[in-house]
């Protein structure tokens, strides 16, 4: 019998879309308070579409790409990575680094990458992506 998963990422999606600035001040403080919130926000949802299309390796998602501006001016844009996942995944920071190295390569932008773990492995926090030789 097939095992029937809840589609996590739908909910998270809708609730970031809708509640962004909360999202932010709750999970990630440090960036919510560069935000010129008068300036407003974008989801860059075809630039993101574009990159995930254009992926040689394998079907990867990357939730939200997000154009803000900052307090002093600068435009930045927030890859918003929701991982909703149950179980430890070696190739997560992989990902990670794939996706933020592609908008700088594809669109010249630095991006910020954010990252919203849900497994219950309270050990497990990937810090950094590096290969070797």
């Amino acid at each position: 019998m097939a095992e029937v998963r809840a589609d996590y990422d739908a909910a998270w999606k809708g609730g970031v879309e809708q509640y962004l600035y909360d999202f932010l001040e709750f999970f990630f403080p440090q960036i919510h308070t560069d935000i010129d919130k008068q300036r407003g926000f974008t989801f860059l949802d075809q630039e993101l579409a574009q990159l995930a299309k254009e992926s040689e390796v394998s079907k990867r998602y990357v939730d939200k790409l997000i154009k803000v501006w900052l307090l002093d001016g600068k435009e930045t844009w927030l890859l918003i990575h929701l991982e909703i996942q149950s179980q430890v995944d070696a190739e997560f920071a992989k990902r990670m680094f794939s996706y933020h190295y592609r908008i700088f390569d594809r669109y010249d932008r630095q991006a910020v990458s954010l990252a919203l773990l849900g497994d219950n492995n309270r050990t497990w926090k990937p810090q950094e992506y590096a290969y070797e030789k």
